[in-house]
């Protein structure tokens, strides 16, 4: 599944930037850490299961200024409007964490749980990422998301390596490499079982270092087709 991250600094922005991008992929990531006094119900109304919502923590590379509290409110909020996924960090206080899980849970368990790590500054070896795996499949949750930064190509292969890692013990996940050096971990990572990928609405759009736009990634997708490579990103759950 592809999905478009949606960055804003105000509601009319936010609701502009959705309307465009709602049309072009599977899912789309609200992320209200950016958007200056968001409004959940007037963004997800009649939509809430195309969206993941993410209230990213300034640690992992969000935004969000507020308490913990307040952070996981949001998202507990996202989940009682139906939002399909929200997306928690691993490094959540578990008390809090185990909060969102019953707000899911109160709710049917229509909302799926994306356990995410973010390392905004190096990939680490195979041994260490796969601890950290293994942390992010002990919080609970519906798919794990590891997400570090390339410094050079190589640091690609032992990212992209927990992906068949992780499908072996039936874990479903999303990773990736950021940075311009991750770029192609961008595109390989749904063509050996990722989730999810993300790309930009545009360029100057971009969440995270790296990201290709919409535009780019379908046409690379196109090609990688025509030469016999299927590329469809796995299943989300």
């Amino acid at each position: 599944m592809i999905c478009i991250p949606v960055t804003a600094n105000n509601m009319k922005e936010a609701k502009d930037r959705l309307a465009r991008a709602l049309p072009l992929a599977d899912l789309v990531e609200l992320r209200i850490d950016f958007i200056y006094k968001p409004s959940l119900e007037r963004l997800l109304k009649n939509r809430a299961g195309k969206f993941i919502v993410t209230n990213r923590r300034q640690e992992e590379g969000g935004a969000f200024q507020g308490s913990e509290r307040e952070r996981i409110k949001c998202l507990m909020e996202a989940v009682a409007l139906g939002a399909g996924y929200v997306d928690i960090e691993a490094t959540t206080d578990e008390a809090l964490l185990g909060e969102l899980f019953a707000r899911v849970e109160k709710f049917g368990c229509r909302t799926k749980i994306i356990v995410s790590h973010h390392d905004l500054s190096r990939t680490p070896p195979v041994h260490k990422l796969r601890k950290i795996w293994a942390h992010c499949c002990s919080m609970g949750g519906d798919l794990v998301k590891i997400i570090t930064t390339a410094r050079r190509v190589e640091d690609n292969l032992a990212l992209l390596g927990l992906i068949p890692y992780s499908l072996r013990r039936q874990r479903p996940i999303i990773a990736f490499c950021m940075g311009e050096a991750g770029r192609i971990s961008r595109i390989m990572a749904p063509a050996i079982g990722a989730s999810i990928c993300f790309a930009a609405l545009e360029e100057g759009h971009e969440s995270a270092p790296g990201q290709w736009t919409i535009g780019e990634m379908n046409k690379i997708f196109s090609i990688m087709e025509e030469a016999g490579m299927s590329v469809v990103p796995g299943r989300a759950f």
